[in-house]
């Protein structure tokens, strides 16, 4: 483990190589699971505010969804996630015609119809952040369904940081990412 400012970060972030492999799990990760995506409290407005720009985006099922459920839930532990249709995928996922699922926020986003494109959980997947008090740890989430993304990452060389460079900075900020990068690198 390894600390970059008040964050923790788990070994397997920088040993772990990792792509995703759509091809292969067909976004498996948006229907898999208990919940639906889990998201931040400062998320939750703009839950609310994107809602009409996605809507084209969306299936009738998923509408249904957060039609019944709202934008997003707050499960029995008091943490908010996304509304699921009947309990399965996530209601802001699509298919595409290859039957990938792909995220209609984030299809939204790459339209220029939105500037949010998606949850940070989802974006920094497979990434699972752990908060405590006083800090915040990261992990690898190791899941069966990304066996393919495992094999794909180590075939090019490249680990779960590298991989997911954008999100953390989105999340952390380039100092923070450029900070880990260095102890990383220098071990």
């Amino acid at each position: 483990m390894i600390q970059v400012g008040e964050i923790l970060v788990s070994d397997d972030i920088k040993s772990v190589e990792f792509i995703c492999n759509l091809e292969k799990c067909k976004g498996a990760c948006c229907v898999e699971g208990d919940l639906g995506a889990p998201l931040d409290e400062d998320e939750l407005p703009v839950m609310y505010k994107i809602q009409k720009a996605i809507a084209p985006y969306l299936t009738e099922g998923g509408k249904k969804a957060i039609a019944e459920q709202g934008p997003y839930i707050l499960d029995s532990d008091g943490d908010y996630s996304t509304p699921t249709i009947s309990g399965r995928e996530c209601a802001y996922a699509l298919y595409d015609d290859k039957g990938i699922l792909k995220c209609g926020i984030e299809q939204a986003y790459l339209d220029g119809k939105i500037n949010y494109r998606k949850p940070i959980s989802c974006h920094l997947y497979p990434i699972r952040i752990t908060k405590k008090k006083g800090f915040e740890a990261i992990n690898y989430s190791q899941w069966n369904i990304c066996a393919d993304a495992c094999k794909l990452g180590s075939a090019l060389g490249i680990p779960v940081y590298k991989f997911l460079k954008e999100p953390l900075i989105r999340k952390y900020g380039a100092a923070w990412y450029h900070e880990l990068v260095n102890q990383i690198e220098e071990k």
